[in-house]
């Protein structure tokens, strides 16, 4: 029994400490996965530039036009450039053994990437590319330290510096602690606007983790006011059918 219980907290360990993001502070994404108009930018911005070399393989396109609201010709002159069919899944090109020799690991599919790291890991995590010429891409980042992941957004928002700070330890030993970034290069966005591409992209990752959470939610609601409609006529039912007997 104690070999089976620690078998499952090794194995849950990993996910709560990739979802946790370590100490830093994570921002509110504060999406809408209500807001067509959101997650219409966001799949734009996901196809434009996260699938160049992530996948999405277990979403179709046909189902993000339904669900989004765009019509077939949207999606096949905007969101479909290599040939597929409506009824693919989101895949990419890029084989797994490509992906490997070109950057050291193959970049995981984000189908489910929201509901592993999170809304406000994901929004944090996108901003905080920094400049860091020690990397193999030229940056950092603060939420993902050393991550092998370049800034695909970096025209949009521009180049961050990092800012360093001089910590005392314990020990009297001094040493440089990331305080926070700056924008030195402003990009094609404003910080605001940038924010907001961040924010609709997160959001469609988030509807894309779980394309019928609000269905699932509004279904329950329905479910829990039957459920005491039903008790409060069957309490009434049994002090009728009880009421005789002493």
């Amino acid at each position: 029994m104690k070999k089976h219980l620690l078998a499952i907290l090794l194995l849950v360990a990993p996910t709560v400490s990739l979802a946790s993001g370590g100490n830093i502070h994570l921002d509110k994404a504060n999406i809408d996965p209500q807001n067509k108009e959101s997650l219409q930018r966001g799949v734009r911005t996901f196809v434009n530039y996260c699938m160049g070399c992530h996948s999405a393989k277990y979403q179709r396109y046909n189902r993000t036009a339904r669900d989004l609201g765009l019509s077939d010709d949207e999606v096949l002159h905007n969101l479909m450039f290599t040939g597929e069919k409506l009824g693919d899944h989101m895949d990419i090109a890029m084989t797994p053994a490509d992906a490997k020799n070109w950057f050291g690991a193959a970049p995981p599919d984000l189908t489910l990437v929201a509901r592993v790291r999170g809304v406000d890991w994901l929004y944090t995590y996108l901003r905080s590319f920094y400049r860091d010429a020690s990397r193999p891409f030229g940056v950092n980042n603060r939420v993902f330290p050393n991550v092998g992941m370049p800034n695909v957004l970096w025209r949009l928002q521009g180049i961050q510096e990092p800012v360093y700070e001089t910590i005392t330890d314990d020990e009297g030993r001094e040493h440089q602690a990331l305080e926070g970034l700056e924008l030195k290069d402003v990009g094609l966005q404003s910080p605001a606007e940038f924010d907001r591409t961040v924010r609709d992209l997160v959001n469609y990752l988030a509807y894309m983790g779980e394309p019928i959470k609000h269905q699932r939610m509004a279904l329950g609601v329905k479910v829990l006011l039957f459920l005491l409609v039903f008790f409060v006529i069957a309490y009434l039912l049994k002090k009728e059918y009880w009421k005789d007997v002493h």
